[in-house]
């Protein structure tokens, strides 16, 4: 028998979890809901965790949302409990470093091939993110948006 599928889940996504008042909230949860109706394996790295942390503590008038060290801790503490978590390792930065050098990878989009990195390290195959341009790049990678997680048949 194989191993249950498994998705990366954007930091993107993730943000959206927290914020029932985000446009993007139902549509993220819903889709991650059908995801573990499917027994789709939910996965996170540091980076997703790092830039999470970026977003929730940093003040709301530069575009963050401005919660304390204890709030941001609760909500990483949820997605540690429901979702699994890929550390970093030798491998990802080998394939990190060869993906940045093939693909051509400058600037912000250097945290994006880390997360295409950890995904080619664990045999991921599909991000389920909002910015599918992202991840065009990488070929062995499908960026799945949470409009495309239509639900199962009951």
């Amino acid at each position: 028998m194989s191993p249950a599928p498994r998705y990366l889940i954007d930091t993107n996504v993730l943000l959206r979890i927290f914020r029932p008042d985000d446009p993007q909230h139902q549509l993220t949860r819903a889709a991650l809901d059908e995801l573990d109706r499917r027994g789709i394996e939910a996965c996170f790295s540091l980076q997703n965790i790092a830039e999470f942390w970026n977003v929730c503590t940093r003040p709301l008038e530069r575009n963050g949302y401005g919660l304390n060290i204890s709030d941001a801790s609760q909500c990483v503490d949820r997605i540690e409990r429901t979702m699994t978590f890929l550390p970093d390792n030798e491998e990802v930065y080998s394939i990190w470093r060869r993906l940045v050098i093939a693909n051509q990878v400058c600037g912000v989009q250097v945290h994006d091939a880390r997360l295409a990195a950890i995904m080619q390290a664990y045999g991921l195959t599909c991000i389920l993110t909002l910015n599918l341009p992202d991840f065009l790049r990488y070929a062995k990678i499908q960026a799945v948006h949470p409009s495309q997680v239509q639900p199962s048949a009951q």
